[in-house]
């Protein structure tokens, strides 16, 4: 009998080994600090960061708009529009839904949402999915996703345009990816609080003297407890000491000085892993007037235009059909963030205009506004009177 060549190999792993991470994709912090979505929110700077980008998505409006001959135009006919705009559901706002996706993907890198439909197909309702119940499985033959869904009747498979499905980087969480940062962060707080409540050094150390009488130690170290314990509940009263005796009060060190250094830098790492500029986490030691607001600029372009983009792509997979696909598309109004740098945007969109590189409408639609009559001309507005021009006057015969 032929061995065969396709019999599978099987091993055994301990728990212990670190090997076993390889085969369930997890992989324990080296600081033995238990990471997980719920549990690093316990950490100041991750439930900030948090907080922060799930909580600014869902305050953002979004539109559809439809591409129009005359410009783009909001497309309030489309039964999308209330759903993105006002309510994904009777109980849930447009921008709440979005805040609790938001906060799952980030937590547990996927967040998940059920398109109810009417008869004809048209979006009703956006339904958010528990964390748990969504399987994300893959179509042999297309390779398209397949969502494997615990419903109450029991698991049904959806296709992608039915599942609005929100994803992290890689379809990882930062938590996941950066949980030793957030561990040692976690460890340094642990610290903190044991150290300033006397876990981690005494307060107060007592001492000896050299010609103290070590018969009695035993009766002066009780009596001397006894004492400084009544002290401490009554500091009106006097703490006398034995002779010989002495109270010693210890003091932070340079090295107990530098653990703020830790915290700080963690606070940064942090930053890092969310892509959060560290102002915005409050951590001002280099924050300047003039770095914040650039800071700010660029929270709205290297970390929240990555997850509008994703919010987008979901929105029209799921809330419009192939035909509505080609001159209909979601976007976000991003100007409330921008209102800290508005007399710069201003300053240039009018040079755009004055110098007839974009028309009065180009920059009207940059800021969602209809467009006027007359706005599709490069013309300079400084310079190009509306007045009729005046007639040449008649010459007189000679």
């Amino acid at each position: 009998m032929k061995p065969l060549n396709n019999i599978i190999e099987q091993k055994a792993y301990s728990l212990l080994d670190g090997r076993i991470s390889e085969l369930f994709g997890v992989r324990p912090t080296y600081s033995g600090v238990n990471i997980s979505g719920q549990s690093a929110l316990y950490v100041p700077a991750v439930l900030q960061a948090v907080r922060l980008i799930s909580e600014t998505i869902g305050s953002l409006p979004c539109k559809v708009y439809r591409e129009t001959g005359a410009g783009k135009l909001p497309a309030k006919d489309h039964s999308a529009y209330r759903i993105v705009h006002k309510r994904a559901n009777e109980w849930t706002g447009a921008g709440e839904l979005r805040t609790l996706l938001t906060a799952d993907a980030l937590m547990y890198g996927d967040g998940y949402a059920k398109v109810v439909r009417f008869d004809d197909g048209r979006p009703f309702e956006l339904h958010q999915l528990k964390r748990g119940k969504v399987t994300l499985l893959e179509d042999e033959f297309t390779g398209a996703p397949v969502y494997r869904v615990q419903e109450k009747t029991g698991t049904s498979d959806y296709p992608h345009t039915e599942i609005l499905h929100i994803r992290s980087f890689l379809g990882t969480s930062p938590i996941a990816l950066g949980k030793e940062a957030i561990g040692l962060a976690a460890i340094l707080e642990r610290h903190g609080a044991q150290f300033f409540g006397s876990g981690a050094r005494p307060s107060v150390v007592i001492k000896a003297g050299k010609t103290a009488d070590n018969d009695a130690g035993a009766n002066n170290i009780k009596n001397v407890r006894n004492d400084f314990k009544r002290w401490k509940t009554e500091p009106s009263e006097l703490l006398i000491l034995p002779p010989e005796w002495d109270v010693d009060q210890p003091a932070m060190t340079s090295t107990d000085a530098q653990f703020l250094e830790h915290r700080l830098e963690q606070v940064r790492e942090i930053a890092r892993i969310f892509g959060v500029p560290p102002t915005m986490l409050f951590e001002l030691t280099r924050g300047t007037w003039s770095n914040t607001e650039q800071m700010g600029a660029q929270f709205l372009q290297l970390c929240l235009r990555p997850w509008l983009d994703r919010w987008q792509d979901a929105y029209t997979a799921v809330l419009l059909n192939e035909d509505e696909q080609g001159d209909h598309y979601f976007e976000f109004v991003t100007d409330d963030l921008m209102r800290a740098d508005a007399a710069s945007r201003t300053a240039n969109m009018t040079a755009l205009v004055t110098n007839r590189i974009m028309t009065p409408n180009e920059v009207r639609a940059i800021l969602n506004m209809p467009p006027l009559p007359g706005g599709d001309e490069l013309t300079n507005p400084h310079t190009t009177s509306n007045a009729a021009p005046a007639p040449a006057p008649a010459k007189e015969n000679a």
